[in-house]
């Protein structure tokens, strides 16, 4: 699919679920501050997904050696970086509202704070001078060893208790339908989002790999 075309359709679908936090979905007890809620998910789930494409994209790499897996690594590794870091940001904002401290050490923020670093470490590391070939295939492996802190932050509430909820749990979360339906609402239409950006990017890094093979060639 076109990017202009998921471009369009991300923008058509973020105005909607603008306007579903804004008039669809009710003001939770805690006020209107909730609704941040409604932007932090979305960024943390693709944040997510992100980084599970890092990781079968690295996989790929290992067993094929074709570089269009490496540039499908590097985008979603830095999409991954970018959502992480907003899901961090309006978590932090919405904690503060909520229980009055911007962080709390619980092992879901925590183990969530170390695959952002993990991440930025390996975007460090795709910048780092080095021989092409040799580069992918230590950020191929990085990017499959990095991918077990992202479970961690999955199943962090599950196996550890955290002040967050469980994110596998629908029922007694105390939300109404018209607030999942808002939470679905935003899950498409970051996603729509994050599918123009990722085949962007990924098309930027070819364009950029073809200029550097051209000026080898023109230097020999």
């Amino acid at each position: 699919m076109k990017v202009s075309i998921l471009a369009v359709l991300a923008g058509l679908a973020l105005a909607a679920q603008q306007a579903m936090i804004w008039f669809y979905a009710p003001v939770a007890q805690s006020g209107p501050v909730q609704k941040i809620f409604y932007m932090h998910l979305p960024c943390s789930w693709w944040a997510l997904v992100s980084f599970f494409v890092v990781f079968v994209a690295s996989i790929l790499y290992l067993f094929g050696r074709k570089d269009v897996f490496d540039r499908v690594a590097g985008a979603a590794a830095e999409l991954g970086v970018l959502f992480a870091s907003l899901a961090l940001v309006t978590g932090s904002t919405w904690a503060r509202a909520e229980w009055g401290h911007w962080w709390l050490w619980d092992p879901k923020l925590t183990t969530a704070l170390i695959m952002w670093y993990v991440y930025a470490g390996y975007l460090v590391l795709r910048n780092t001078p080095m021989g092409r070939d040799r580069k992918a295939l230590v950020c191929a492996v990085l990017g499959i060893v990095a991918f077990l802190d992202v479970p961690l932050v999955f199943f962090a509430a599950k196996l550890w208790g955290s002040a967050h909820p469980d994110g596998l749990a629908r029922q007694g979360s105390g939300m109404e339908v018209r607030m999942w339906h808002t939470v679905f609402a935003g899950l498409v239409a970051f996603g729509l989002l994050w599918g123009a950006m990722l085949v962007a990017r990924i098309r930027q890094l070819g364009q950029a790999a073809r200029l550097e093979a051209m000026l080898v060639w023109d230097e020999e």
